[in-house]
This record gives C-alpha cells, sequence and structure tokens, in this order.
C-alpha cells in the first residue's frame, strides 16, 4: 500500500496561549461602537447627509471587498466588519459636502489598492481609510469645503450645492489666529469641520469604551494627544498658550486620529516603547505640518509618515531571547 503523506500547516504565535472570545470581528464591532456617538453628533450637527455618506461608505467599502474575493476566488471575510470600519472612518474625515462619487472612488483606492492588494486585512502597510484620504485631495477644493454647523445650513441629502459654507478652526489658526469658535464649542462639536472629528466629548467617550473593553491600549493616543499639546504650548501663536493649546486639540482631527486611526493593530507597532515613540512621531509631524506646511490639518499624513516607520519601531523594546548570548539576543 503506497504511504500517504499529509502536510499540514499551523501558524502560531509565541506561547503563552490562551482561549478566549476576541476576534476579529468582535474588536471591529467594539470599534464601531465607540464611534456610534461621534456619529451621533455629525448627524445632529450637520444633518441627515452625515448618515447616509456614511452608510454609502461602508457599503461601497463592502461591496469592494466582496467583489475582490468573488473576482480572486478567494475566502470572503466581510463578515469581519473590518471593511465597514474602513468605510465609516473614511466618511469620518470627510466634510458632509462630498460628493458620492468622489467617496466611492476613495473607498476603492482604500480598500483594493492598499488592503486587497497587498494581501488583505493585516497585511496592509498603511492605514487604508487614511490612504484614501490622501487619494481624495486629488480633489481639493471638495475635499475642504466646510458647511455652517446648523439644521437650517445643512447640506442636501442628494446635493450640497445650498449648503453654506465655513471657515473651520484650523483654517483660522494656520493664519496665527484663534478661531472665532470658542473651546467650549470645539470640545461639543459645535464647529466646521470633517463630519466625525468635530466633537471632542464623544471621541473621548468612544475611548473610553475601547479602553474598558481593552481594545486599544492609552499609550499611542496619549503620546500622540501630549506631544502637540506640549509643543503647541511651548510654541504658541497667540497670546494665551493655554487657550492656544486647548484649540489645536479640540478645533481638528487629533482626537479622531489619535483613538482610532494611530491605534490601528495592523500599522502600528507592538511593543510598548515602539508605540510610545510611534506616538510621539506623530505628534511632531502633526505640529510640523499645521505651522509650517500649506495644509491646516497634519493629522492624517503625520500618521501615514509614521506608519512607513513602524517596522523600524518594531525592533525598538522587543523583549530578549530566553538563553540566548547578549549578541544574538540585540538582533
Amino acid at each position: 500500500m503506497a504511504q500517504m503523506k499529509y502536510f499540514y500547516e499551523l501558524t502560531i504565535s509565541s506561547s503563552p496561549h490562551f482561549h478566549g472570545p476576541t476576534t476579529t470581528q468582535t474588536i471591529m464591532r467594539d470599534v464601531l461602537i465607540a464611534l456610534a456617538p461621534a456619529l451621533a453628533a455629525s448627524v445632529y450637527f450637520f444633518g441627515f447627509r452625515a448618515l447616509l455618506v456614511t452608510l454609502v461608505s461602508a457599503a461601497a467599502c463592502v461591496f469592494f471587498e466582496w467583489g475582490w474575493c468573488k473576482l480572486r476566488k478567494t475566502d470572503c471575510k466581510v463578515h469581519d466588519l473590518s471593511c465597514v470600519v474602513t468605510g465609516v472612518l473614511l466618511a469620518f474625515v470627510c466634510p458632509v459636502t462630498i460628493p458620492y462619487w468622489t467617496l466611492i472612488l476613495g473607498d476603492f483606492f482604500a480598500i483594493i489598492i492598499v488592503k486587497m492588494l497587498f494581501g488583505g486585512l493585516g497585511k496592509n502597510i498603511v492605514n487604508p481609510a487614511l490612504a484614501g484620504r490622501a487619494f481624495m485631495f486629488s480633489w481639493p477644493v471638495l475635499m475642504s469645503t466646510w458647511v455652517k454647523v446648523g439644521f437650517s445650513n445643512a447640506a442636501g441629502v442628494l446635493s450640497a450645492a445650498d449648503a453654506v459654507t465655513a471657515a473651520t478652526p484650523l483654517a483660522n489658526m494656520h493664519q496665527g489666529m484663534m478661531p472665532e469658535a470658542t473651546i467650549g464649542q470645539m470640545f461639543l462639536g459645535n464647529v466646521g469641520g470633517c463630519l466625525g472629528e468635530t466633537s471632542a466629548l464623544l471621541l473621548l467617550v468612544g475611548f473610553a469604551y475601547l479602553l474598558i473593553r481593552k481594545v486599544i491600549s492609552a499609550r499611542i493616543p496619549v503620546a500622540f494627544i501630549g506631544t502637540v499639546a506640549v509643543l503647541t504650548f511651548l510654541f504658541p501663536q497667540g497670546n494665551d498658550r493655554v487657550a492656544w493649546m486647548a484649540a489645536q486639540i479640540f478645533g481638528g482631527g487629533l482626537m479622531l486620529g489619535a483613538v482610532f486611526m494611530a491605534t490601528d493593530y495592523v500599522t502600528s507597532p507592538v511593543t510598548k516603547l515602539g508605540q510610545v515613540i510611534y506616538g510621539i512621531g506623530c505628534g511632531v509631524v502633526t505640529v510640523l505640518i499645521r505651522y509650517f506646511g500649506g495644509y491646516n490639518e497634519g493629522v492624517s499624513y503625520a500618521i501615514l509618515v509614521m506608519n512607513v516607520c513602524v517596522v523600524l519601531l518594531d525592533r525598538i523594546g522587543r523583549p530578549v531571547k530566553f538563553g540566548a548570548p547578549k549578541k544574538e539576543a540585540a538582533k
């Protein structure tokens, strides 16, 4: 009788191991729950179109990932909700006036080009939602038209042509001036901006939820926000250091980026020291772009820049190999 040989491939992490209920789906579900308060605020401040933009973006990401898997005849894993999170986050970093066709093109770039062409979830080197946003700045006017807050000025469901526009706090600060909005208005979200980034309060509620659920740690967000706070306090462009610092923290996409973008498992370091350095790097690049760049906001590009440095940061703070000589352990 011919001998039959079976080959199995088993990929495991280093010991110790444990069984638990945590899966990619449960993690992504928690992220969506944490984003829900900010989504509710965007609908309240910008109108029903904010919800529709978010739903269109999420649905487009699901469709593109499903279509790719069908085309490639591979296992479709849209049920893990990662593509839904990408769609929601991409919508969150766009103005509510964004045309649907532009948003769908951004979804295509995020899912197909950035995620699936690199092998799918866990293999992309940069955050798909932020890469999609960077691609969408091929249409800079569409990506920088901000609606004045209020139901009477909210963008229409199908067309945003009649929306009343206004400058964002960061646009004022980019000119070296304090924004017209108060710190309280920026903290609550009663200001213009991307539809998911305006309410720092509700983003902090989502942050607290993720910490309680142990989905993320506080290292990256605290290092990121703390670095921006320190630098803007030390180098203000106004008479009131504290007010300038608070406006820089609450007046843009810092909270959204630090909590929900920079903490992405795939594109952030795994070591504790690497995470702290990563967060500090994000904060430094953000301030440099805001102060010296031609673009008001620096959070998205700061995270993308630090994403490509993760492979180096993961070499920092690695545990020493048990029983290995010092020279070998350092490799």
